[in-house]
């Protein structure tokens, strides 16, 4: 009987707390969603960006605090990538010192060679995020078809390291054959280091312990586990190879086969990288040296076989540097270099990108060359691989089609270059998106040249490319219909998150 009474009171009790929390269960909810609000708004994000959060938070209850705590917040990760990147160049703060007058002189031989255009390589050694390099040789590379052949005959030929670091690196036809030539260079005494975003390369963690076996040290970059899902939003979006520390490779061109147009995967793929060679290699090796350490990689030191050593002869005539940036950089300088680029131009601005959805300043850049009386034209493809960028990046089209932007759609396939040519005298070759996420979130580069015979081939690769394109004038944008264009206005609203 006691026992009977003790459990009626033990559900009466229950009954009374479950509806407690049925009729003021909006209090505490009603708490988190007000300090979460409060919390974006004092990240001093965006506005645009802040209005956007806000609205999947209200609008996407509970589903919505969730995305957000996974892949919004950013306080303490853009703290942490700042205080690191601060550590990491306290350490080559002499190196700089010593370097500044040699710096000084190339940017007096690039104002005398290139005008208002060497106000880009100006910005860059301002800021310290690269210096100006003379004397290099540049290869421009277009596809997978010209990049794997010459970057497995320069790995052929090492005779120290191999340093590589990409986003994706997939474990297909070239992945295998690339690994087997690593494994092979490694039993042959040379150091191979590898740092595979662990987001876009999620396979090649598998073979963590074949590597180490062979003797290749290999670091994930940012694991997401189900503890730290959050990083999934900052991934290593670089593709950068150097060898021997004389010769780098840098571009929109990961390790898989699909770079290859064999016929074996669809659609084609429209691809560019450049080969460097001479002291800008320098720049890329010191920048993977910083990585792998970020990345939590056994540590090293860059002595004797890491650096390009400047021989008696040039090694060319390019002039060289890059922009770098990533979640912890102080602003964004991949946008900023090409601001400048754009700016400057006098007669015309050339860019191929596979996703565009550009920040207010770079959308307003444009419009404003074009009605200055420069001709800019703008590649984007013509079919996406994703639905929602496709849509969002027409949305951007109309005010510069308006301005008098020349907009082409690349129809043979899927166009992945990220390159910029501008007067023919400075071309921007790299990983970066014309997106906020590349400019914001993923860590990029872009390799900031000025070489007349490069920039020709770009030129006259575009122009290739336009063969294969449909031209998009405002009346064809229009003219499209009406259901189209409220898709574009609707998934616009998600670009701040993308």
């Amino acid at each position: 009987m006691i026992r009977s009474l003790r459990m009626a009171g033990i559900v009466q009790t229950l009954h009374q707390i479950g509806t407690f929390i049925y009729q003021w269960y909006w209090i505490p909810l009603l708490l988190v969603y007000i300090a979460i609000i409060l919390t974006i708004l004092i990240e001093n994000r965006n506005p645009t960006k802040t209005i956007a959060w806000i609205m999947v938070i209200v609008f996407v209850p509970v589903i919505g605090i969730v995305i957000y705590y996974f892949f919004g917040q950013k306080f303490k990760k853009i703290k942490i990538f700042r205080m690191q990147n601060r550590e990491k160049h306290v350490r080559l703060l002499n190196v700089w010192d010593r370097l500044t007058p040699i710096m000084d002189h190339n940017l007096v031989v690039l104002k005398q060679s290139m005008g208002p255009l060497s106000r880009v390589f100006v910005f860059l050694k301002n800021q310290r995020i690269a210096p100006p390099s003379l004397h290099n040789r540049v290869e421009l590379l277009i596809n997978g078809e010209q990049k794997f052949p010459e970057l497995f005959r320069v790995i052929r030929g090492a005779t120290h390291h191999v340093h590589l670091e990409y986003y994706i690196f997939e474990l297909d036809e070239i992945g295998l054959a690339l690994i087997a030539l690593l494994e092979e260079k490694a039993s042959a005494g040379i150091t191979v280091r590898i740092i595979a975003d662990a987001f876009g390369s999620p396979k090649l963690r598998r073979r963590q312990k074949r590597f180490a076996k062979a003797g290749i040290q290999f670091i994930p970059f940012m694991p997401v586990t189900f503890t730290s899902l959050a990083n999934g939003n900052y991934r290593n979006h670089r593709k950068i190879a150097v060898i021997d520390g004389h010769t780098a490779f840098v571009g929109g061109i990961n390790i898989s086969d699909r770079y290859i147009n064999r016929g074996r995967h669809s659609p084609y793929w429209r691809d560019t990288a450049v080969k460097i060679q001479g002291d800008a290699v320098n720049v890329l090796q010191t920048h993977f040296w910083m990585n792998w350490h970020l990345a939590g990689g056994e540590s090293f030191s860059l002595r004797d076989g890491y650096f390009h050593t400047t021989p008696a002869r040039p090694v060319g005539g390019a002039a060289v540097s890059f922009a770098f940036s990533d979640p912890g950089s102080n602003a964004p300088y991949n946008m900023e270099a090409m601001l400048i680029g754009i700016a400057e131009a006098a007669h015309t601005v050339r860019i191929c990108t596979p996703y565009f959805i550009p920040s207010e300043e770079l959308s307003t850049a444009l419009q404003l060359a074009a009605a200055s009386g420069v001709r800019v034209e703008l590649m984007l493809p013509a079919r996406s691989d994703s639905f929602i960028v496709q849509h969002a990046s027409f949305s951007f089209l109309k005010p510069l089609l308006e301005r008098g932007v020349i907009v082409y759609l690349y129809e043979k396939g899927f166009i992945h270059a990220k390159t910029i040519c501008v007067d023919g005298r400075l071309a921007y070759i790299g990983t970066v998106n014309l997106d906020i996420r590349s400019f914001y979130i993923n860590f990029e580069v872009s390799a900031v040249i000025n070489d007349l015979g490069l920039c020709a081939q770009l030129d006259a690769q575009f122009e290739d490319d336009k063969a294969d394109s449909t031209l998009l004038t405002r009346d064809v944008w229009m003219r499209r219909p009406r259901w189209k264009r409220g898709v574009d206005s609707l998934c616009r609203l998600l670009t701040p998150l993308l």
